[in-house]
């Protein structure tokens, strides 16, 4: 710590002390005031004592109740009456109280900094509060207020962008490494050495994946780095010229990861871990990147997700634009060296249904242009140096104790579903595009409570010997095995896309209805909410990133039925992570498709046909009208099994039925049927 950063620390913390005792407000300000102050003393102490070497020596008892402690005002069961709760927040303090409790919220991500040895944005937050307690002091309201908090935005930009740059990208060890690299088996006190939210889930986690035999966990370890190596393999990119790689993980899962790490390593590989974002200013969501521990208030994330209504404006963007430009370019040796992420997923929690507030922020139509622009144009920069056309990934998913009693034994079939032999569903898979490759479009029809009627229209191949519409993906980047897909021809992709539950991106959504015209989607509802409004407003903000529309980027077909049985024999079908879920049945992406920035690398399926469906009308535009192109988003959405009437190939020479009534009949891929006996 710079001598500077220490003295604005201390005295930034006398004047917080100072605060606990005064009398400057009305009484719920001042209540306010000293819950924040409060607050911000109990996260400085404990820094000190984890500074101090404490944390290595104390008790489990000792850090469970210090972890509780830092996150019981949010917690569900208290948040009623927690400023942190932007309907409580608005009760006690007037309209004042919705810029205090996305300030709140704001100082809340100095936990995650607590083992950060620059403590500069905690300083920068201390400041923040301070000043606004001042404003208050001088009687001054709202709209004083949100202007602090904008210039705080805006000036310290740079200073939050590269943060997260250079603990994504940096290739200095991290303290992450240090506590996986120095576990002791049977000490569980290393989960609460990352500072995230401890659940007795992560206990459990770790308590099992301690006892899972050192061959087991290896092998889960080895389809995970195998699967990313694949990744350069079948794509003809060059895995030599990278040097680093993200892991991203649930903590819990430490064996697992330290065994990456080893296999990162003799890739050549080094590990970068790094924190889910804790700053909404800096990024904070539900759905998780990094390391991460259990979801305090899934409800106060969902709750402060759009503060940035109180500073997003043309100029906020623009500066954004330019400190991200500046972080990536001083990083700019590290970023090349990227080779991607390799993700670790969890399953198994209840879905999330959030409950809509008036009191929360909203962005305006103006401020959601801003982002939808925000977002296309880092996403851009961003590909100037980790470049598309070199990087990978991989994911693979695991249940966590969340799932229920039966969670060991999900656990272990979940571990045979992810080293399923690729070679058997290869072969099946190449039936099914050989079919899928003579058609013109594929009609999807639902059954039931399901009244999904879909016409996807494929591309016309111009040299069908040598050229092919579908990818065969096998176990590499997405495990399990078990799909062809496709980048849909957006002209002539029409109809409804119905699902009566479905669970994306952290959030339940129930009767969800989409309407596309020419690929485009054209109307959306579901039927979370009581209010119309309310519901569209969900579809509008969470699947479409606040845009007008979204195209449907892919289409794919999932024949991995042994995940399906296995759903639906421990009834966990409806909280299965979107990765094993769309194999379960044909999927439609909305967004991007499968190969955003990524179209002029060279493909082939094992067959050794090229695949040349790699774009659709609109990112055909990425060299004239590159704002137009891409949409940084891609979300799938499937249709089980149990729910089809048909899927059937459609073209000049008849139809060609692949799924009727929730079965392959397809001759030659009957035995994909098996399971479901």
């Amino acid at each position: 710590m710079t001598e500077l950063v220490r003295e604005r620390m201390e005295l930034a913390l006398e004047r917080i002390k100072e605060i606990e005792k005064e009398n400057l407000l009305s009484e719920k300000l001042q209540a306010y005031a000293r819950t924040v102050a409060g607050f911000l003393l109990m996260v400085e102490e404990h820094r000190q004592w984890v500074l101090s070497g404490a944390m290595e020596q104390a008790a489990l008892e000792e850090l469970q109740e210090r972890n509780y402690n830092l996150y019981r005002d949010i917690l569900p069961e208290n948040y009623d009456q927690s400023f942190g709760n932007p309907e409580f927040a608005v009760k006690e303090l007037g309209e004042t109280g919705k810029v205090l409790s996305a300030l709140y919220a704001e100082l809340r991500a100095n936990i995650s900094e607590t083992m950060e040895e620059e403590p500069v944005l905690t300083l920068l937050r201390w400041e923040l509060f301070l000043e606004i307690y001042g404003l208050l002091a001088e009687g001054e309201g709202r709209e004083a207020l949100e202007e602090a908090y904008y210039w705080f935005a805006y000036d310290y930009a740079g200073e939050i962008l590269e943060a997260n740059i250079r603990a994504q990208y940096g290739r200095e060890k991290s303290f992450a490494e240090k506590i996986i690299a120095n576990m002791a088996e049977g000490d569980l006190r290393y989960l609460y050495f990352y500072q995230e939210y401890i659940t007795e889930d992560q206990l459990k986690l770790a308590q099992f994946m301690q006892k899972l035999p050192p061959e087991k966990v290896k092998l889960m370890a080895d389809t995970y780095t195998e699967g990313f190596r694949r990744g350069f393999e079948v794509t003809g990119k060059d895995l030599s010229i990278k040097k680093s790689v993200n892991i991203y993980y649930n903590i819990g899962m430490e064996p697992m990861i330290r065994e990456a790490i080893k296999n990162f390593e003799a890739m050549g590989l080094k590990s970068c871990l790094f924190a889910a974002y804790g700053s909404f200013l800096g990024g904070r969501k539900l759905q998780k990147f990094g390391y991460y521990g259990a979801v305090a208030n899934k409800q106060f994330e969902y709750d402060h997700e759009y503060d940035n209504a109180l500073y997003l404006n043309s100029k906020y963007v623009n500066r954004k634009l330019e400190a991200y430009g500046a972080a990536l370019e001083k990083y700019k040796e590290e970023t090349s060296y990227m080779a991607g992420p390799a993700v670790v997923e969890e399953f198994g929690e209840e879905p999330f249904v959030p409950g809509p507030k008036k009191e929360m922020l909203k962005l305006n139509e103006k401020q959601q242009s801003l982002l939808v622009e925000y977002t296309g144009k880092s996403r851009r920069l961003l590909n100037q140096y980790v470049k598309g056309e070199e990087r990978s990934f991989t994911i693979i998913a695991f249940p966590t104790p969340a799932i229920g009693e039966s969670f060991e034994e999900i656990f272990e079939e979940t571990i045979s579903l992810n080293t399923l032999d690729s070679n058997i569903y290869e072969a099946y898979q190449q039936i099914i595009i050989d079919s899928l490759d003579q058609a013109s479009y594929v009609r999807i029809k639902g059954r039931g409570k399901n009244h999904t009627d879909l016409q996807v229209a494929l591309w016309p191949l111009s040299n069908p010997e040598t050229q092919t519409n579908f990818e065969n993906c096998v176990a590499d980047v997405n495990i399990p095995v078990g799909e062809v897909f496709t980048s849909p021809r957006l002209t002539g992709t029409k109809g409804l896309l119905h699902v009566p539950r479905v669970f994306l991106k952290g959030l339940e959504y129930r009767d969800l209805k989409l309407w596309f015209t020419d690929g485009m989607i054209t109307d959306y509802t579901c039927k979370n909410f009581a209010e119309e409004e309310e519901n569209r407003k969900l579809i509008k903000e969470k699947l479409l990133g606040d845009r007008d529309t979204l195209p449907m980027g892919e289409f794919a077909i999932g024949t991995n039925t042994t995940a399906y049985m296995m759903a639906k024999k421990y009834g966990i079908e409806g909280i299965l992570p979107i990765l094993i879920a769309e194999k379960t049945g044909p999927h439609f992406a909305i967004g991007d498709t499968c190969y955003c920035m990524e179209e002029e690398v060279v493909s082939y399926n094992p067959n050794g046909k090229q695949i040349v469906a790699k774009e659709n009308e609109k990112s055909k535009l990425r060299n004239t009208k590159p704002e137009e192109a891409y949409f940084q988003c891609h979300t799938d959405i499937t249709i089980p099994y149990d729910e089809l009437a048909e899927v059937t190939a459609v073209g000049v020479n008849g139809e060609a039925v692949i799924i009727q009534e929730g079965r392959f009949v397809l001759k030659g891929v009957e035995e994909l049927n098996k399971p479901f006996d």
